[in-house]
């Protein structure tokens, strides 16, 4: 994590987050050529919303509401832009998705998962993929993806017992 990440405090400002998700996103689209349409952004600030990973279906409801197509593959092919984009993350052990800190350059990445709250924090894994990909290599063995995902309490849910507004 590096200092302008979140991580898990309690007294995060979302809307801070979003404003600077979506000026990152387009600035990117921008300089990359992309088209960063309306229903990508109201998709990357639903997800941005919390910290909390969001499923594709989720978002439907406010996609509906929003006047937009909600249908499941309108949501898919806008998640699957700003994945390959970098603007979001996949966690695959939910099936959801999380705002990326950092998409303004390719980069190892893992969570840190609060099964109290729900809450995903964004960690570099590039020490992490280094140790497997020695390990890996020590056997023999390629590897062609990997997902680092470690669920646990954050602060303030082992503090409460396990869960937290």
């Amino acid at each position: 994590m590096s200092q302008d990440d979140p991580g898990f405090e309690s007294d995060h400002d979302h809307q801070h987050c979003i404003e600077q998700a979506l000026e990152t996103a387009r600035v990117l689209c921008r300089d990359r050529k992309q088209r960063l349409t309306p229903i990508r952004e109201l998709v990357l600030k639903l997800v941005w919303q919390n910290h909390q990973p969001l499923g594709a279906y989720e978002l439907l409801p406010a996609l509906a509401k929003a006047g937009f197509n909600s249908a499941p593959p309108t949501v898919y092919r806008a998640l699957e832009f700003l994945q390959e984009q970098g603007f979001v993350h996949r966690i695959a052990s939910l099936n959801a998705y999380v705002g990326c800190p950092h998409p303004e350059r390719p980069h190892r990445s893992g969570f840190l998962i609060c099964r109290g709250c729900q809450r995903a924090v964004e960690l570099n894994a590039g020490a992490v993929h280094s140790a497997l990909k020695t390990s890996a290599g020590e056997l023999g063995f390629e590897i062609e993806q990997e997902m680092v995902e470690v669920v646990g309490l954050c602060p303030d849910c082992r503090m409460t017992g396990g869960a937290h507004a």
